[in-house]
């Protein structure tokens, strides 16, 4: 344990999660590159994602012990066909959305988090093409803080 906060509970926990996808999917069902992506998506959608996100950056398993893991999210990317162009206008409205969300702008936190949205979006994007076949078994990724852990600034010294 190194004691610093998750990333979960830096960003401010659930509440925050569930800010960040409510702005996020009301961006991209407006987004002419998006949304045909999306149309199929229920009313539930969001609430998931943050569950899933949640659970990446370190709170509560909720999304593997209810919606069934990463394997699960893998699955939903199958057939889909993701380009390109829409893995990486995914990731630049999830950035814009977090500001948008008051996630925090640390540059350690965003640091991580971008981390995971280019990993994850590309993995979404291996997954959703002709062919693939996700891992039937694999433990939802955990993401920490990797090479710069939360910047707390420190008394100055006399």
């Amino acid at each position: 344990m190194s004691g610093h906060p998750t990333l979960f509970e830096w960003a401010g926990g659930m509440p925050a999660f569930e800010r960040l996808t409510e702005v996020f999917y009301r961006h991209v069902h407006a987004d002419a590159v998006l949304a045909p992506v999306f149309a199929h998506v229920g009313d539930q959608h969001a609430h998931n994602v943050a569950v899933w996100l949640a659970e990446v950056f370190g709170g509560p398993p909720t999304y593997t012990e209810q919606h069934g893991g990463y394997p699960a999210m893998l699955g939903h990317h199958v057939g889909l066909g993701i380009t390109p162009e829409q893995r990486a206008r995914w990731a630049f409205l999830i950035g814009e959305a977090a500001d948008e969300a008051g996630l925090p702008d640390d540059p350690e936190f965003r640091s991580a988090f971008v981390a995971y949205v280019e990993w994850g979006s590309r993995i979404g994007l291996e997954n959703s093409q002709p062919g693939a076949t996700p891992p039937a078994q694999a433990p939802v990724p955990q993401w920490g803080w990797g090479e710069a852990p939360p910047y707390v600034p420190r008394e100055p010294t006399a």
